[in-house]
């Protein structure tokens, strides 16, 4: 019997002990073949190890990966993310349309007042008072507002007998002389043969200068144009964020440093770089706008502006003014146009005054055209300036 049995013991014993390895061997094994990743029990992690560290946190992986990273073999089982929506950005033509229609009902008070005077029957010496008052109050300009009125007053003389509709034609075509339609109003952003066209927007903070630039972009996107922005104004909090939104907006790539107080140079100088060599149409860079000193200010914009044209020259200088700050806005412009060569002038909030003489004003103090404006907070409120029709929105 017991050399039956001692038989039948040792394979039940052997089976048993084959049976606790295999227990064993299966619970070594970490992740199905081809997948790595941490244990996912808590009760798995090493004591003392930093930071949670769990007893996978020794391996090393075959790809170089941490231990804590999930990489399937097989990715064609996973969904791709959808791509961002971009906004749909208005054409130029229709923007244009909209804008004058805001203009006319901001600004109608000046032309209708100047109308109104000019069309009584009798023009005497307190009416042509009366009408210089309130081409001074438009901040028109004293020289301009005296080149007006004796050009009016001719005119009507040699007239004698007018109508309103005589009165209308004579006034709007010496106020379309004033704001100069000769003036080359065009943007210099058409791309070079070997990098893009770079386009330098600068102004004082609380003008709406990044958020002009972030219009600008999608007014030339609008053009079927490929922009690339530059966030050098690195002294603002969360400029370089405000600006990086605008052209997530419409496509549009934004070089940024995540560093406070960055070198705006350096910022600048990246994103021409990065701008030739993604071979884009235009690249657009922002700037501090500090104002507490013009020493300071001068040196910082020139320094932004040599380090730029290192790779290539600067072909617009746009200044960026706040219409609704009058004769405050000449006194800035004349401060930058002392810093860099200002191509062009940007006239946001036309819509909140009925100062519409500021763009004579400001073109005769800096000899520099009006490009574009702004008249309102919309995304695509920015359009380019056309003389005559501003000055058809006025006296409309």
């Amino acid at each position: 019997m017991n050399d039956i049995l001692l038989p039948v013991i040792f394979v039940i014993l052997a089976i048993a002990v084959l049976g606790s390895l295999a227990v064993v061997l299966v619970r070594g094994r970490r992740t199905p073949p081809g997948l790595y990743s941490s244990p996912r029990d808590p009760d798995d992690q090493v004591e003392g190890g930093a930071h949670g560290a769990t007893s996978t946190d020794v391996l090393e992986r075959p790809d170089g990966l941490p231990t804590d990273v999930l990489v399937p073999n097989d990715l064609s089982g996973l969904e791709e993310a959808p791509a961002p929506s971009l906004d749909t950005v208005d054409p130029v033509q229709g923007r244009l349309a909209r804008l004058r229609a805001r203009l006319v009902r901001s600004n109608n008070a000046l032309g209708k007042g100047l109308l109104a005077l000019l069309s009584r029957d009798r023009i005497d010496e307190d009416v042509w008072d009366e009408v210089e008052e309130t081409l001074l109050m438009a901040d028109l300009g004293t020289e301009p507002t005296m080149e007006l009125v004796d050009a009016l007053r001719e005119r009507v003389k040699v007239a004698g007998s007018r109508s309103p509709a005589e009165v209308k034609d004579m006034l709007r075509e010496e106020l379309v002389k004033l704001v100069d339609p000769t003036m080359d109003r065009s943007l210099a952003t058409h791309r070079h043969a070997d990098r893009p066209a770079i386009v330098m927007v600068v102004g004082v903070n609380g003008v709406g200068k990044t958020t002009t630039v972030g219009k600008l972009a999608r007014v030339l996107v609008a053009d079927d144009k490929d922009v690339l922005l530059g966030a050098a104004d690195t002294f603002r909090a969360a400029a370089a964020e405000q600006l990086a939104t605008w052209g997530a907006r419409v496509g549009v790539p934004t070089v940024k440093s995540d560093v406070d107080g960055a070198d705006p140079a350096s910022v600048a100088f990246e994103a021409v770089k990065t701008g030739i060599e993604q071979e884009v149409d235009v690249v657009l860079i922002d700037t501090a706008g500090r104002l507490q000193n013009k020493v300071g200010l001068m040196d910082e914009l020139g320094k932004v502006k040599r380090v730029i044209e290192k790779q290539g020259t600067v072909d617009e200088v746009l200044l960026v003014l706040d219409a609704t700050t009058g004769q405050n806005g000449l006194s800035q412009a004349r401060v930058f146009a002392e810093v860099v060569n200002i191509s062009g002038i940007v006239l946001t909030k036309l819509d909140g005054t009925a100062k519409g003489g500021i763009v004579v004003a400001i073109q005769r103090s800096l000899g520099v055209p009006v490009k574009l404006i702004g008249l309102g907070e919309g995304a695509d409120d920015l359009a380019p300036f056309d003389a005559e029709g501003f000055v058809d929105a006025l006296l409309s």
